[in-house]
């Protein structure tokens, strides 16, 4: 009855994918001495009584790489974003002109370098938790499967497929963490 198990790879390589797609997004905000317009992504606005994502008040650029530019489309706004950009906990400080916003990124010091190389290492962790909970997911299901009558030799099989599959996940979230930390200890 269980010969014909197959456990669906494809998808816990998906959700695996996912947790690392997510680690990137989260690595995107970290401020690394340059500009960047995504650093502003998580920042969001209280528009028209609603809370809005910053991109969709006014047109983010990043003219040079130690300057990102808001240039706001209602001017009624500017306060509200000038707001959400200093409460944001990036540690920049916006200076207004009209409606455009200039955020000028300050040089990193050593200290603060530090500190952001830790805060990759902890986004790596929770990357690392997620791929670990998706393997205990497909693991789970091996053994559901084992319990319905699937043989010894099927469940090595599967459970080799999803250790390799997992053991690539890490060894992906660990490069992109020593690239991200190499990039912010960059002077």
């Amino acid at each position: 009855m269980a010969d014909d198990f197959e456990l669906d790879l494809d998808d816990i390589e998906r959700r695996m994918d996912g947790a690392m797609t997510s680690l990137r997004q989260e690595f995107l905000t970290l401020r690394t001495g340059r500009a960047s317009a995504s650093m502003l992504e998580p920042v969001m606005v209280n528009a028209y009584g609603a809370s809005t994502p910053i991109n969709q008040v006014g047109t983010v650029n990043v003219p040079e790489s130690r300057m990102i530019t808001l240039n706001i489309w209602d001017k009624s706004l500017v306060g509200a974003a000038e707001k959400a950009i200093r409460e944001s906990g990036l540690g920049i400080n916006p200076v207004v002109d009209g409606t455009i916003i200039r955020l000028p990124i300050p040089e990193l010091n050593e200290e603060r370098r530090r500190e952001l190389t830790k805060v990759a290492g902890q986004y790596a962790e929770h990357a690392r938790v997620a791929i670990r909970n998706v393997r205990r997911d497909g693991m789970d299901q091996i053994k559901k499967a084992k319990s319905d009558g699937l043989g010894e030799d099927d469940q090595k099989f599967w459970e080799t497929a999803v250790q390799e599959a997992t053991d690539a996940a890490i060894a992906k979230i660990d490069e992109a963490l020593e690239s991200k930390q190499e990039e912010i200890m960059q002077v």
